[in-house]
């Protein structure tokens, strides 16, 4: 038999329920001692290119995959009776799998929700495992939001808010507290038993459920995202006051200006351009990149400082925002409204006619705004339209502010970035509160210019500190996953495409791969293939690079009022350039590698708040479309159904498997999709589909489809797995063929032996 290529043993690796040694694999493969060290170098290889993590015994499982041994917390039971469980500690860049707890009865008592567990672990698909509990842990009670109701006794029903939790909670009248029927609320559950409603106590009432205003705060509370400054905290905010020229550099006759979202809250950068007047520089530009001096209010462990690293960042809302730092710094002191003195953190960035950096220079500064203006009203300008506002700015400031801004997007499609269409929604709320529409997010060459600008800054900051041999908070896009790159490389071979195998993958590979792929009916799936495929970016002291922006150092600077780490660079910053005695702390510089993988959680749980705010917002405008038909796209394939993304509101919701037309189906991981077995009808990710809506639950964000039409009919060439074989049994939890029945009565089977053969 022939030494193995390096894909087939990653896929071996990949396809085993639990991790393997060399061992086990040599003897997959027939492997000889002659083997021994080829195969030993091949795992080598593997591991070095993130194609697989090495555990415990130096066993091999995919990347990504959990390890054979971890600890879960139990979420609770689903409507059969299944304990389900999610990790405790996941990787930032991994999606949540679906882990199933087997044989707790061996334990001295069963488990409930909110309990950890150790567990060992068998994978029975890509995301889903099944648990074999070892040793109870220390548990914490769970913290559930949900609906309150009562009945005529007085007891409680709690409806969990998290459509993962799919049991409900009783409270006895005494632990009811002053929660009333229509309340949501946040109880705390006891461990739950197989049989009969676990039981539960109120310990805050979040508001009523049928005000909109509550939308948001079921995010807030599901997420414990902190929303109470401390007194102190609060105290020192209130004593904060305006900042004098001192040693700084006085940028107050510099037109600098703010550009923002209409929406914006608070502005903490500000720009500038002109054209260099150097001769050696012939085309070249200037810019002008200042920042709010956050760091001259926030000092390294003060009150504000501790409770700003609890935060982590801002949180937004369609109708509020949950500050890092109290409304007198983040809208007051730190904000940099026009007309009026800041201390800012500047750096002056000198560009060639291509966009490419020649130098720059830190300045800790006092500017003034002259003028807070929209992307809409600076991209209107640009285009000719200027109003009362931008007409008198358009030769001096707008014009080179786009003249900068086309040298730098030079210099970016030089360096080759990963340029993907990510849609946003934007919801607009009505004077009371409720949503008045909901419409994708416009994205404007303003947008790109302010990007750039700040991207330009970030580089800068990032390449001072290391110049200086300061600690850096580094913003970090590692390459992606290897094994994830083959799946989109095996997919993209059955459309006679091709993705760059066998050399260093570039995002320009992946922008080459979306160009091409605009021309084709594959464009929305290709597209979201790429961006499936891509590590998460995290915070850290180390710098491993910035994948999707093609850059080797790169760290965050522009947006220190909502974003710990940049207040971290600026301290750094002031420290290394001699700027003033507020700089970084030693203990805190020392507990770097912590304080990123707290604000790179700190950011996730953000991200999962607002997408799930969004998420209720827009299930409760759909409730009153019930019954609608919609066209839509296939967002996501899973054994259980499709992921259905509507293209008027970009809503998403699931059509369960049930629901689509009577066959069996496969869920073919390779191609992203469900086949039927019997008829052949294809559902791919990305594919045209049109749905009617059947339910909206507001109180979770949860959309249900109907099928109405949509799929490809695959019957011709059909091969493999994902094929129509007519007789196999259907795998577990598949739907059956209406009208068969799994089981026959023994009258039925003689009735059946008595009939003739036709």
């Amino acid at each position: 038999m022939p030494f193995p290529t390096k894909e087939q043993v990653l896929a071996f690796i990949r396809e085993s329920e639990t991790p393997v040694g060399k061992r086990e694999i040599a003897r997959a493969f027939h492997l000889k001692g002659s083997d021994r060290i080829p195969l030993k170098a091949l795992l080598k290889e593997l591991e070095k290119e993130g194609g697989v993590d090495r555990g415990r015994k130096r066993q091999l499982s995919a990347a990504g995959a959990l390890p054979e041994v971890t600890v879960v917390q139990v979420i609770g039971p689903d409507a059969d009776g299944d304990l389900w469980a999610r990790p405790v500690d996941l990787r930032p860049d991994d999606a949540e799998p679906r882990i199933v707890i087997i044989g707790d009865h061996k334990l001295d008592r069963p488990l409930g929700a909110g309990d950890r567990v150790l567990v060992q672990l068998r994978r029975t698909d890509a995301d889903v495992y099944e648990a074999r509990p070892i040793r109870r842990l220390e548990s914490r009670a769970q913290r559930v939001v949900g609906l309150f109701e009562t009945d005529k006794d007085g007891f409680g029903r709690v409806t969990p808010t998290d459509k993962r939790i799919k049991t409900q909670f009783s409270v006895h009248p005494k632990d009811v507290g002053q929660a009333k029927s229509g309340d949501l609320v946040i109880i705390e559950a006891e461990p739950v038993r197989r049989l009969g409603s676990p039981k539960a106590r109120v310990i805050e009432r979040v508001g009523r459920a049928d005000e909109a205003r509550s939308i948001s705060l079921i995010s807030i509370a599901e997420h414990q995202i902190p929303f109470q400054f401390p007194p102190a905290a609060l105290k020192q905010a209130e004593e904060a006051g305006p900042a004098t020229l001192g040693t700084r550099t006085d940028l107050r006759q510099v037109p600098l200006v703010t550009i923002d979202g209409d929406d914006a809250r608070d502005f903490d950068d500000a720009v500038f351009a002109a054209p260099d007047d150097d001769a050696k520089n012939p085309g070249g530009w200037r810019i002008l990149v200042a920042i709010a001096d956050v760091a001259h209010y926030v000092r390294d462990g003060d009150a504000l400082d501790r409770s700003a690293r609890e935060r982590g960042n801002s949180v937004y809302f369609p109708d509020r925002v949950v500050p890092m730092l109290p409304e007198e710094l983040s809208n007051g002191w730190c904000s940099l409204k026009p007309k009026e003195d800041r201390p800012c953190l500047a750096v002056e960035i000198t560009l060639d006619a291509s966009g490419n950096k020649l130098r720059h220079h830190f300045m800790r500064g006092l500017m003034r705004s002259i003028a807070r203006l929209t992307y809409e009203q600076v991209q209107e300008a640009a285009d000719g339209r200027p109003n009362d506002l931008t007409a008198p700015l358009q030769k001096d400031v707008i014009a080179p502010l786009y003249g900068a801004f086309r040298a730098l997007l030079k210099a970016r499609e030089a360096r080759g970035t990963l340029e993907l269409d990510i849609p946003e929604r934007r919801v607009f709320l009505g004077s009371d509160g409720h949503i008045d529409r909901i419409v994708p997010r416009t994205r404007l060459d303003s947008h790109r210019l302010i990007e750039e600008f700040m991207i330009a800054a970030n580089v800068a900051a990032a390449e001072a500190l290391e110049k200086k041999r300061q600690p850096c908070m580094y913003r970090v896009h590692d390459a992606p996953d290897p094994a994830r790159i083959e799946a989109l490389a095996q997919f993209l071979e059955g459309l006679d495409m091709r993705l760059a195998r066998g050399q260093v993958i570039r995002p320009k590979h992946f922008t080459r791969l979306l160009e091409m792929a605009k021309a084709t009916p594959y464009a929305a799936t290709i597209h979201a293939l790429v961006l499936r495929s891509q590590s998460q970016a995290v915070y850290a002291p180390d710098n491993l690079g910035h994948f999707g922006l093609a850059l080797t150092r790169y760290a965050h600077f522009t947006s220190p009022i909502r974003r710990y780490s940049d207040l971290l660079v600026h301290r750094a910053i002031i420290d290394g350039y001699g700027f003033g005695e507020d700089g970084l702390a030693a203990e805190t510089a020392a507990k770097f590698e912590t304080i990123g993988q707290h604000i790179s959680a700190t950011e996730r749980r953000a991200a999962a708040a607002e997408r799930e705010a969004i998420d209720r917002y827009v299930a409760h405008f759909m409730s009153e479309r019930v019954g609608e038909i919609f066209p839509g796209r296939v967002s996501g394939v899973a054994k259980f159904g499709l992921f259905v993304a509507l293209q008027e509101t970009g809503a998403d919701g699931l059509l369960p498997i049930g629901l689509l037309p009577n066959d069996f189906y496969d869920h073919d991981d390779r191609r992203h999709a469900l086949v039927g077995r019997r008829w052949g009808r294809v559902f791919e990710l990305g594919a045209p589909i049109v749905v009617k809506l059947a339910a909206a639950q507001p109180l979770t964000g949860g959309l249900t489809f109907e099928f109405v039409e949509g799929g490809v009919a695959e019957t011709q060439g059909a091969t493999g797995a994902a094929r129509g074989r007519p007789g196999k049994k259907p795998a577990r939890g598949q739907p059956r063929m209406p009208g068969k029945s799994s089981k026959r009565s023994k009258n039925q089977k003689k009735d059946r032996k008595k009939r003739p053969r036709r």
